[in-house]
């Protein structure tokens, strides 16, 4: 069995440790090295990188390094070594009454917190260590789901002040205790926090299991959070900034509206608030809770510059491709790709949806011309490639070409989780097609985190009742699109046939509505060139580069090599890349 990063274990991984901590870029710093402990002044010495995994201690008298995984054993922290992302089995403490302790009772009055709070919650300490507190996190069903730990007693550099439990499952603490029947929901950070704010008689608050840098609870917590039309955010206020707020906005269900900052009095949190205001000063920001600002309308001097260069991409990993976009397809864009029916511009699209997942973004496909197990047996061969192919000779004397199915459940384990596929089988009378589409999209973002987005094709995607309307539809299908990849920075490529067979095609052939190559970021032709003598059968054009300013068209096109066995497509040789599925196979 073999392990799969995720940046959330590392991120759960330092609050179980250390709650202290920072982000960088990839970077993600603990206040003090696990290994040489916190005697040290030096603060921030120790990373762990969230793509590659490596750590490293920056302190001249330790300089440990190594990958999380043995980070990860040598503090007894759970992995998941199942047969998939997804697969992970946490521990679930049955429903049961918990005693509510009294030294738990007096910390949380001294922090303004009631006994009737704390019973309510059921805030208690450890049986053997009356300096810890506990605080358990309960579904629905009175189960508890996650559990985090507070020491007390904590002196700043003397061990971690708040952990969690290892092996559960992250959820939001206060679920159990909501009205359900009212629609809007309080999210705080701390679990001092909610409760400060149910102190003050707000029966629907819960916050966040592992800090504000973390966000499994979403997904886990999906289905309970579509209950509410409103969520109130009352993060901490670091320098002027609200924590939690921006990636709440984008991904909940719901209206999203925040706590003003000024309504904090320049204090850090919601319990700082009530120690020294009371709980007037609570009601009073929760009740003053604004919408964010117009999205439409921004102060330029805010604007945050951004080179080019820095900005993230997913590359093709065809370098020709990559050096002629500008490092790959920006977040961000929308991406048309076009060319004559059977030149393989579906295949080029799908080997994109392996190269996004190998660098770790997860994917949505929509296919509205293959069966599910066709559009699955493509990308599983362009996934193995030529090189893990086995092949047999059929009655007619031809090589058929297949996958060892020892190979087929690696790659199983590998999209686990990850890629995903629009269910056109299943139909919604009631709804418009090209709506639920649209939806489905957006859903998969918020969810998922999903960041590539591909679509095959237009004509398929936009509703083919439109009668005369089908061309008015497609412009603004694909204005939606271009909306949805501006707002959560994603790619979105779109498929759209020609209206001419003509050898090189231009942003005027693809067929349809003019505004389709209009409104797209990145117009890229594919075509099959079986006449050119040399190795290359095929021609990637870009004939529209918004942002990269560089096309590709006539003699200028990128030659290309497709492997008919593996259905894969190079810039130079038959490609030999290895995915990320093959560490799983035994």
């Amino acid at each position: 069995m073999s392990y799969e990063l995720d940046s959330n274990d590392i991120l759960t991984f330092a609050d179980t440790i250390n709650g202290h901590k920072k982000e960088k870029g990839d970077e993600l710093w603990f206040e003090h090295c696990p290994y040489c402990g916190n005697d040290s002044k030096d603060t921030y010495t120790f990373s762990v990188n969230k793509k590659t995994g490596a750590f490293n201690c920056f302190r001249a008298s330790c300089s440990k390094q190594g990958h999380f995984v043995e980070l990860a054993r040598d503090f007894d922290f759970k992995l998941d070594f199942n047969d998939g992302r997804g697969d992970k089995e946490y521990k679930i403490i049955p429903a049961k009454e918990i005693i509510v302790r009294d030294e738990a009772v007096e910390y949380l009055q001294t922090r303004g917190i009631s006994k009737r709070t704390a019973e309510r919650y059921k805030i208690t300490t450890q049986q053997k260590n009356k300096n810890i507190l506990v605080f358990p996190f309960y579904n629905m069903a009175g189960q508890i789901e996650f559990v985090k730990y507070r020491n007390m007693k904590h002196v700043k550099g003397q061990g971690s002040k708040e952990w969690a439990e290892t092996g559960m499952r992250p959820i939001l603490f206060g679920m159990k205790q909501c009205n359900m029947s009212e629609k809007t929901l309080v999210i705080c950070e701390g679990q001092i926090d909610s409760l400060s704010v149910a102190e003050c008689g707000i029966e629907n608050v819960v916050s966040v299991p592992i800090g504000a840098t973390a966000f499994t609870w979403i997904e886990n917590c999906w289905e309970w959070l579509e209950n509410f039309n409103d969520v109130i955010v009352f993060g901490d206020n670091e320098n002027g900034k609200m924590t939690l707020l921006n990636e709440i906005e984008k991904r909940l269900p719901a209206r999203v509206r925040a706590v003003n900052i000024d309504d904090y009095f320049g204090e850090k949190d919601a319990n700082a608030i009530l120690m020294k205001y009371k709980e007037g000063a609570i009601i009073s920001a929760i009740g003053n809770a604004k919408a964010l600002p117009v999205k439409s309308v921004k102060d330029l001097s805010e604007v945050e510059h951004v080179s080019d260069h820095d900005r993230p991409k997913i590359k093709t990993n065809i370098k020709e491709i990559d050096r002629a976009l500008g490092g790959g397809m920006r977040f961000g864009e929308l991406v048309i790709l076009t060319g004559k029916c059977g030149d393989g511009k579906s295949t080029f699209m799908s080997q994109l949806i392996l190269e996004a997942l190998e660098q770790n973004y997860n994917c949505f496909a929509y296919s509205g011309e293959l069966a599910d197990f066709q559009f699955k047996q493509w990308l599983d061969l362009q996934s193995a490639g030529a090189h893990n192919l086995e092949y047999s000779t059929n009655e007619y004397g031809d090589d058929v070409y297949f996958l060892n199915p020892n190979i087929v459940k690696s790659i199983n384990k590998w999209y686990k989780g990850r890629v995903f596929l629009y269910d056109n089988e299943i139909i919604d009378r009631k709804e418009n097609e090209t709506e639920k589409l649209l939806k489905t999209i957006e859903k998969m973002i918020r969810r998922y985190d999903t960041k590539f987005i591909c679509l095959d094709n237009l004509m398929t995607a936009v509703d083919v009742m439109a009668g005369d309307k089908i061309y008015s539809l497609q412009g603004e299908f694909v204005d939606k699109l271009k909306k949805i990849c501006k707002k959560y920075q994603v790619v979105i490529v779109l498929v759209a046939h020609p209206k001419k067979t003509k050898d090189e095609l231009g942003n005027d052939d693809v067929s349809g509505n003019s505004d389709v190559t209009k409104l797209g970021d990145v117009v890229v032709t594919y075509s099959r060139d079986e006449d050119n003598e040399s190795i290359y059968d095929s021609l990637l054009g870009i004939t529209k580069n918004r942002v990269g300013g560089t096309v590709a068209k006539g003699k200028n096109r990128i030659k290309l090599l497709y492997c008919s066995a593996s259905k894969r497509i190079s810039g130079e040789s038959e490609n030999k890349r290895a995915y990320g599925w093959e560490k799983y196979l035994k």
